[in-house]
């Protein structure tokens, strides 16, 4: 899987996907991180990749010249043009990012992303160019730099051999809609009076499993319950 990222500040990206499993996963070529500065697209002194909204209001607009410019030069950056591709937008008004869409996107061969910044980015950039918007939840963040990361991350978890354990990926939370996973515990058995629950030292497999299965039930309703109240 290829990632490519557009962004204002791309050196942003460099230690978090420089470290543990990301870090792994690209030495072993099961994914092929690439970040790209928007200003590299600009064609005058100033570099300029903003300016202020039409029809007024605060703060600053990204201008769709340099990231029409980018995104249409990095779909074209490489060899194999045939590689299934989808090009996203992280912004407010995208649609919640959820597990279904880590699942979907791993479909693809290569994910182009688009961070935003200030006020957003021209509209006439997610009319023409944008596949589909992404938010990652009910808060603003100061640009997309924090949700390609998570997407990156979320997606790579599922691509074959880029967890040393792929039973991690089944069990662990939102597997399945609407699910989260049991609670972890590991050693010592007792912390500060604090214990362990006793059928996860029994050694009895199935007596685990049916408590996990419980546990996770049991969790997975007071999330959804808690969701369903906020609405």
């Amino acid at each position: 899987m290829r990632f490519d990222i557009i962004s204002i500040f791309p050196e942003s990206f460099e230690s978090y996907f420089s470290v543990s499993i990301l870090r792994r996963a690209q030495e072993d070529g099961l994914i092929d991180i690439h970040t790209h500065d928007v200003r590299e697209y600009t064609h005058d002194a100033r570099r300029t990749v903003d300016d202020t909204p039409y029809g007024g209001g605060a703060g600053m607009v990204l201008k769709p010249e340099p990231l029409v410019e980018a995104i249409e030069a990095i779909a074209r950056s490489i060899s194999d043009q045939d590689l299934k591709t989808r090009i996203v937008l992280f912004s407010a008004k995208g649609k919640p990012f959820t597990q279904a869409d880590v699942r979907r996107l791993c479909g693809y061969e290569r994910l182009i992303m688009v961070c935003g910044r200030y006020e957003g980015i021209d509209e006439r950039v997610a009319e023409h160019c944008i596949d589909e918007e992404f938010s990652i939840g009910e808060y603003v963040l100061t640009g997309g730099e924090l949700p390609a990361m998570i997407v990156v991350d979320a997606v790579s978890r599922l691509i074959p051999g880029v967890l040393g354990n792929a039973e991690s990926a089944e069990t662990e939370s939102h597997s399945e809609e609407g699910i989260v996973e049991y609670p972890q515990y590991t050693k010592p058995e007792e912390y500060r009076g604090w214990k362990v629950p006793e059928v996860l030292l029994s050694g009895h497999h199935a007596e685990i499993a049916k408590w996990r299965k419980e546990q996770s039930e049991k969790w997975s309703d007071e999330r959804n319950r808690k969701l369903n109240d906020r609405i």
